[in-house]
């Protein structure tokens, strides 16, 4: 017996090093289930919080109300199984299921609401702004508008909590604004980003929050720079993708329709494989609104991606992936493109490999025929870019497709009465100054046949020796802030990893990054921390990982990389090594969170 228990042990700690994907949700519902088969409990809490969190990296929040009710179930039959972590987990994924009720059509309101009276009973009072927060969106959900202001007044009285002040504020202003405040949306948001804190996401979603409250107040300028500055984060980043429809909205609205197109272009493989039916639902939105303005200024293509159309090489044959109408192909999408009134996005073309293409949460059907119809994932190219109208058709339609099915969960029209209004917004009288000049724009690719070359101080583009502006430009093209103390080391928070960026070596010649976990083990657990990072050292390639002890008699768990540009290095070399080492880092700190 024993024996069984720690082979599906083994199994859990397995599933948890899998990528976010359906293989692994499925592993752990078996995993969950077996566990409920032989009551065996605690395996059965494990294997639910991974469920809860592997739902919400795989863009489908809906999922997480059955786990969390077996957890709450489980709380109550065996409390003594239930740290005090344990709990305020438990508590963070409850509030995360009631949230999902807003955010996808696949949890019931039933579900919902007895999850949120379940949470003020077992709150009991303390975190009056969590309820008030909670049964303030899902009222605006609805369109019940009285109660929405009635617990958005609560939320407000009872103060930020154990919460971001400036990620709270930003969700009050984005209520605001969709209630057409934008004074009151713009003053929170003022008072936010003039003290940010060090939360990961911040300034950025402020900035982004504040794109339609400062338009329509006339601040073009403030929003023009909050654009340039927020879009660099919310480009690339996963969970930057609930802040497009605002950036695809500025751009409609503000006249930026050509840069507006070239943003929908690049991201439009996203829609794919969205955070959750809404967000989704308001990029589609967003989008139409996109294509109607173009196509009423006379826009009526989209704009090229340069270079030449690759068509990659493909199977055929019955063994070729199919799509829904026939077999699935792969070419380059998009890339930078030439706005008249401002300068584009830029980067790499991105490519969908030959393979089935995700329908997305709930089965986004209209995502796979909008990637499918306009060439992102066939050899395609249209000369003078693609129809505007087309697309933006095939973007209403998806937009109107999602807020019917919140419609249907909630009863009323009130979602689709959304996309009407959002389809009928129109810019203001008079044209805004043309948008500022990013200097932090991505530089160009290289010409081809450039091969390395002598370090050159007088190119800004060619290899040079590595400096601390070097690295603070790549930190900051991320969107993300640092810090840089008087030895010259840049220093930065990303979620639970911290990361120091140092140049050593005789000549200041080597990039190093170290990379330290904020989550501590007790000195009891060092067998355990071994284990762990010697895991991580034969199954991954960055960072190297190992154990520190403190004074204190603490365990840090840190890693670092390290990259020798004894030979000169290009600031654009520089951006993608602190990329690597950022995404890798928090990888490795949230793998040590995540630890039991």
């Amino acid at each position: 017996m024993t024996g069984d228990v720690d082979a599906w042990a083994d199994a859990l700690a397995a599933a948890r090093d899998r990528p976010d994907d359906a293989a692994k949700i499925a592993e752990l519902e078996r995993i969950a289930g077996h566990a409920d088969a032989t009551g065996q409990v605690r395996l059965g809490v494990d294997a639910r919080f991974a469920l809860v969190e592997t739902y919400r990296f795989h863009g489908e929040p809906g999922r997480s109300a059955g786990p969390v009710r077996h957890l709450l179930a489980a709380l109550d039959h065996s409390p003594a199984l239930f740290s005090a972590g344990d709990v305020a987990l438990l508590r963070r994924c409850q509030r995360t299921a009631v949230e999902a009720a807003a955010a996808s059509p696949q949890v019931t309101l039933v579900e919902a609401r007895a999850l949120l009276d379940d949470l003020v009973t077992r709150l009991d009072g303390d975190e009056p702004g969590v309820p008030a927060e909670l049964g303030c969106r899902l009222a605006d959900q609805l369109g019940d508008s009285s109660t929405a202001r009635e617990r958005f007044d609560r939320w407000r009285a009872a103060g930020p909590g154990p919460d971001c002040p400036a990620c709270v504020a930003v969700r009050q202003a984005e209520l605001l604004t969709g209630w057409g405040e934008w004074a009151e949306a713009a003053r929170v948001l003022d008072r936010a980003l003039a003290g940010p804190g060090s939360c990961p996401e911040q300034p950025e979603a402020a900035l982004a929050a504040a794109l339609l409250p400062y338009l329509r107040l006339g601040r073009y300028d403030e929003a023009g720079r909050a654009h340039l500055r927020a879009y660099r984060r919310h480009r690339r980043s996963a969970a930057g993708f609930g802040r497009l429809p605002a950036h695809l909205t500025f751009c409609a609205l503000g006249g930026y329709l050509t840069r507006g197109l070239t943003i929908l272009v690049e991201q439009l493989p996203r829609l794919a494989r969205p955070t959750d039916e809404r967000s989704a639902m308001e990029f589609a939105a967003a989008g139409a609104l996109l294509c109607r303005l173009a196509g009423e200024s006379g826009l009526t293509r989209t704009p090229v991606p340069p270079g030449p159309a690759v068509a990659a090489a493909e199977p055929t044959g019955p063994d070729a992936p199919q799509g829904p109408t026939g077999p699935v192909r792969s070419a380059g999408t998009t890339g930078p493109g030439g706005p008249a009134e401002t300068a584009g996005p830029s980067g790499p073309d991105q490519t969908i490999r030959p393979g089935r293409l995700p329908d997305g949460p709930a089965g986004l059907g209209h995502a796979t025929r909008l990637a499918e119809a306009f060439g992102l994932i066939r050899p395609l190219r249209v000369d003078g870019g693609r129809d505007v109208a087309a697309l933006g058709a095939e973007l209403l339609a998806t937009a109107t497709d999602l807020a019917g099915r919140f419609d249907a969960r909630n009863g009323t029209g009130h979602q689709s009465d959304r996309i009407v209004a959002w389809l009928a917004e129109r810019p203001r009288p008079g044209i805004p100054a043309p948008l500022p000049t990013d200097p932090d724009e991505d530089p160009p690719e290289p010409a081809p046949g450039a091969g390395p070359g002598a370090p050159d101080a007088g190119s800004a583009d060619g290899p040079a020796q590595l400096t601390v502006a070097m690295i603070v430009a790549a930190v900051e093209r991320r969107g993300d802030t640092c810090a840089v103390d008087p030895a010259g080391t840049v220093v930065g928070r990303w979620g639970e990893a911290m990361i120091r960026f140092d140049r050593v070596g005789s000549r200041s010649e080597i990039l190093h990054a170290r990379v330290v976990a904020t989550r501590r083990l007790p000195a009891a657990r060092r067998p355990e921390a071994y284990e762990f990072v010697n895991a991580w050292n034969r199954d991954r390639l960055q960072p190297r990982a190992y154990v520190h002890e403190v004074a204190d008699g603490e365990l840090v768990l840190a890693g670092d990389l390290t990259t020798d540009l004894a030979y000169g290095v290009a600031p654009a070399q520089v951006a993608v090594l602190v990329d690597a080492a950022v995404t890798t880092g928090v990888a490795y700190a949230d793998a040590v969170a995540a630890l039991p």
